[in-house]
């Protein structure tokens, strides 16, 4: 389930949101007006999904073995493999 926030919290509760993002990994939608309006997420999250665009825009190729051993790493955390 998303993590939805309203814009004010921005300003108000700055330190929860980023708090939550770095905790859980996951992207904050943020909402103005009721709307959505934007994302934020940490720079880590934001750099493994840049890692990944930048995968799938060269084409690149992966094993089998390799998709688990990075899923247990996001999983069991670094080192487990």
């Amino acid at each position: 389930m998303p993590v939805i926030r309203p814009s004010c919290d921005l300003r108000n509760k700055y330190n929860e949101i980023s708090k939550l993002c770095h905790e859980t990994n996951k992207p904050v939608y943020i909402t103005k007006n009721g709307a959505g309006d934007l994302v934020v997420m940490s720079i880590e999250l934001f750099e493994k999904l840049e890692k990944g665009l930048k995968s799938v825009k060269n084409c690149e190729e992966y094993s089998i073995d390799e998709v688990f051993d990075e899923i247990e790493s996001e999983v069991w955390g670094e080192g487990t493999n």
